[in-house]
């Protein structure tokens, strides 16, 4: 029995839905654990032809959950380096699931959450949905989704929103490539339903291929990934324990600002 997401299926597609609604579906590590175990169970299943992940309530994902935040700012650089290495595993497994995956994007999301969307081959959001990669605000880094990030919405617009943290709008994310689509709260399940129905028109193995050659020919493959999520796991461990990461995960969970930020 799963306490942090909620598994059903229709017509040979599993959704996963995040069902943390009371704290915007953040992210823990029981979740983290569930979602991976839900997406190896899925890759393995012959009856899933495609993967849906949305989140329950208004919200998509609001990243990272702040009792795990608070426990993370008293870790251990080891620990914190673990810690990372098993949401780099959820990030890694779900990018490279051999079945076509669509984020239902049904909120807003923060932080991970967007790491999620990126790593989805195809993602529909809803108006009003806002965005944001927040870490440089905490006095840390996006490390662990950056590879997926990246590869969604390319480096210029990467290195513009890792550095400046700020919140951006569906339309945004649309043009920028983390959204493929944008519509309507009332759209949304047949927005949905519509790319379900020409994923099922297509061969299984096929769009196991198909998706495996997408990510090869970018130079994206599991072992390369990999090893870039052990440097990234060490880079965000190093950021958690050092003097700006403790302040900026301090001032956050005192809900003041950090001893950077300026009024202007």
């Amino acid at each position: 029995m799963s306490d942090s997401i909620r598994i059903s299926r229709q017509d040979g597609s599993c959704e996963i839905r995040l069902d943390r609604a009371s704290v915007h579906n953040a992210f823990d590590d029981r979740l983290i654990g569930e979602l991976t175990t839900a997406l190896e169970a899925a890759a393995a299943d012959d009856a899933v032809r495609a993967v849906v992940l949305t989140g329950d309530g208004s919200t998509f994902s609001a990243g990272a959950d702040l009792n795990w935040m608070r426990a993370m700012a008293s870790a251990s650089e080891t620990e914190n380096r673990e810690d990372s290495l098993r949401l780099a595993r959820l990030m890694r497994t779900l990018n490279f699931l051999p079945k076509p995956t669509l984020a239902r994007v049904n909120g807003s999301a923060y932080g991970g959450g967007v790491g999620l969307i990126a790593c989805c081959d195809i993602a529909i959001g809803v108006e009003g949905a806002k965005f944001s990669l927040s870490e440089a605000k905490l006095g840390l880094v996006p490390a662990v989704i950056s590879p997926y990030v990246v590869a969604a919405i390319g480096l210029r617009q990467a290195r513009r929103l890792f550095v400046s943290a700020e919140v951006f709008d569906a339309e945004e994310a649309l043009r920028i490539g983390l959204l493929h689509q944008c519509v309507g709260a009332g759209e949304l399940d047949a927005a949905v339903e519509r790319n379900l129905h020409f994923l099922r028109k297509c061969g299984p193995l096929a769009q196991a291929e198909a998706k495996q050659l997408a990510l090869r020919v970018a130079g994206i493959t599991p072992g390369s990934a990999e090893a870039v999520d052990t440097e990234n796991a060490a880079l965000i461990a190093r950021l958690r324990v050092s003097a700006e990461g403790q302040e900026g995960l301090g001032a956050f969970l005192d809900k003041r600002a950090p001893g950077w930020a300026t009024e202007r």
